[in-house]
């Protein structure tokens, strides 16, 4: 799907959503999020104004997660990260410690967790909505969200969905990895922009 039609359907089948949730599984270790304030002041290299505009976006991630409980369901993910951890995935973890304190659940795995899953390559970037439809991200070679793969078959969505959801259950709490192997690193300096 190219990103219009894909924004819109998300959209639609995001907020009607009544069972099994929203699981998400984040495999790569680099993106780039043009448009995004917070990821383009880290870009730029200042991350004190990045990480200001996390924390500025608090209060609507706060009722972002408000909704989505009033609405019944659970929206979690997992996030892949290995070591030494990027530059990007640093500032990525930071705006997921925001989204875990907010009430969107996030567990951190390590790649010797799902090593036995990537005989042929890294495991996709994918994400369920209940059972009925899930999307694979696609990125162009810089890290950009180019276009998406939609599937509607319900026994491949309910299996990813359970895959996903049993690397939750073995992942560690975000905030406990946070704490010990993202906290004390210095801010990293400015990205190029390829």
């Amino acid at each position: 799907m190219e990103l219009d039609a894909y924004y819109a359907d998300f959209e639609k089948n995001f907020w009607n959503i009544t069972d099994l949730g929203f699981w998400k599984l984040e495999r790569q270790q680099v993106f780039k999020e043009p448009g995004y304030d917070s990821w383009t002041a880290f870009a730029h290299g200042d991350w004190d104004e990045s990480i200001r505009l996390l924390e500025a976006g608090r209060a609507d991630m706060l009722d972002y997660h408000r909704k989505i409980a009033e609405h019944g369901f659970v929206a979690a993910r997992v996030r892949v990260v290995e070591e030494p951890i990027s530059a990007y995935l640093q500032w990525e973890l930071n705006a997921l410690r925001v989204r875990d304190e907010c009430g969107g659940g996030v567990r951190v795995v390590r790649p010797a967790q799902i090593t036995r899953f990537e005989t042929d390559g890294p495991l996709p970037e994918i994400y369920t909505l209940g059972p009925h439809v899930m999307y694979e991200a696609v990125y162009d070679e810089e890290g950009v969200l180019d276009s998406v793969v939609r599937y509607l078959d319900r026994g491949l969505i309910a299996r990813c969905q359970r895959f996903v959801a049993d690397l939750y259950e073995m992942g560690e709490p975000l905030g406990r990895y946070f704490a010990r192997q993202v906290a004390p690193l210095p801010p990293p300096g400015p990205q190029r922009q390829g």
